[in-house]
């Protein structure tokens, strides 16, 4: 077994990396003096991975929505479901399905060795029959019925159809009604086979813990697992969005938009330096302190809803911008022209070097929770970052580093814009 530590001289913390003869890598971030622990059993599959192979073999193709559905179900087995187990410990926990990975959590301020045990045991039992997984159905499809009534929900998703001609990330992460009706068994146990494999899942675990008190539970829970290869395929994706406009009536009282920016299909995540220079680039451009924030503001175009996001995975990358607005074209059209005008003009260094410091500050004092350690070791190893090497590049970047990187990123030309409005659809 190998066990390395990983140091920072400016957080002035560590963590440590096991691999572990199953087959897992584990992370181990102790907090001094914290009270409660937070844990992640992740596995690089979420929602875009629907059609596949494993090893070079046969290709598969399963309904969409099952990655979430399968999420579901592992929290069943023959004698009862987990959340009893966990109510038995006092631990808080949950899961999730994204675009390109799920998760199993859980925190705790005590019994954590007993907690730890719940979620090594259930993720890796899978229990899967006909009846067990139709009486899913209707709960899922309920749930895809309030998401669907959700103008929050539709108007971030639409900019994804309107983005995206191919890609699977243009659907919804938990399928349709018509999609989940097609998961069966035998289906959830292809998936699960292919991607609950431990060489493709992380156990990141932060807060009041020990190496040694999460290896007792580790090395008697964990069952070793035979490496294997698992290829995703996707349709190739044109350049250009899909449509540059889409509105979809609600009942809101103020309409709702994304801006969304498509950016070149990604064969490899981004590098750790090229995500701390855009997140430099996008608190320049439209955090509370920026110049486009504050004209937008003075106008009466945005209110404190407004905030920006970049979501990447498995051969997509994007931009958004969000918010409500009463005159949502218009706030896209000064998004884009101040876009325009920062790329012509260039980097302004009294702008650059108090974003930089809003992106140090930011990102260091995300280490003062277990939440965030846990929930960012998870995306860090599945995007083959380190931790702390975003922390070094955030500190070390330039005003040239962001410029290039601006370069690279938001095409005014190239954008969807989501509006969900009132009115009658």
């Amino acid at each position: 077994m190998n066990i390395k530590t990983v140091e920072s001289d400016l957080v002035k913390d560590k963590y440590h990396v096991i691999e572990h003869p199953s087959g897992l890598t584990i992370y181990v971030y102790p907090k001094e003096g914290y009270q409660s622990t937070y844990a992640i059993f992740g596995t690089n599959y979420g929602s875009v991975n629907t059609s596949f192979s494993v090893d070079g073999g046969e290709r598969i193709t399963v309904p969409d929505g099952i990655a979430h559905y399968l999420e579901h179900k592992l929290f069943e087995s023959e004698d009862g479901d987990a959340f009893a187990r966990y109510a038995k410990t006092g631990a808080d926990a949950n899961a999730y399905t994204s675009f390109e990975k799920t998760c199993y959590l859980f925190s705790c301020t005590d019994k954590f060795e007993e907690s730890l045990e719940i979620l090594l045991d259930f993720v890796q039992s899978p229990y899967f029959t006909p009846q067990t997984v139709a009486k899913e159905q209707g709960i899922i499809g309920q749930e895809i019925k309030m998401y669907d009534d959700s103008p929050n929900w539709r108007v971030m998703f639409n900019t994804l159809v309107g983005m995206y001609h191919n890609h699977p990330v243009r659907i919804d992460i938990a399928g349709t009604v018509e999609s989940i009706a097609e998961i069966t068994a035998e289906k959830l146990y292809d998936c699960y086979n292919s991607f609950y494999n431990l060489h493709n899942m992380v156990l990141c675990i932060a807060g009041n813990t020990t190496v040694e008190q999460v290896l007792s539970v580790a090395d008697r829970m964990l069952k070793p697992a035979k490496d294997q290869t698992v290829t995703s395929y996707f349709e190739d994706e044109p350049y250009e969005v899909a449509q540059s406009y889409i509105e979809q009536k609600f009942p809101v009282t103020i309409p709702l938009f994304t801006l969304g920016f498509k950016e070149n299909v990604c064969e490899k995540p981004a590098t750790t330096q090229q995500l701390a220079y855009m997140d430099i680039l996008l608190c320049m451009l439209a955090s509370p302190s920026s110049k486009l924030y504050n004209k937008l503001r003075d106008e009466g175009l945005i209110n404190d809803t407004f905030g920006y996001e970049h979501m990447e995975g498995p051969r997509y990358s994007a931009i958004m911008f969000s918010g409500e607005s009463r005159d949502p074209k218009r706030t896209a059209d000064i998004i884009k022209e101040y876009i325009r005008e920062f790329k012509k003009n260039g980097i302004d260094i009294e702008e650059f070097e108090r974003a930089k410091r809003a992106v140090y500050g930011e990102t260091v004092s995300g280490f003062n929770s277990s939440e965030a350690i846990a929930n960012i070791m998870v995306d860090m190893h599945f995007n083959n970052r380190e931790i702390f090497k975003l922390v070094d590049a955030i500190a070390a970047a330039t005003a040239d580093d962001v410029a290039k990187r601006l370069d690279e990123l938001l095409d005014p030309d190239n954008c969807t814009l989501s509006v969900v409005c009132g009115g009658e659809e």
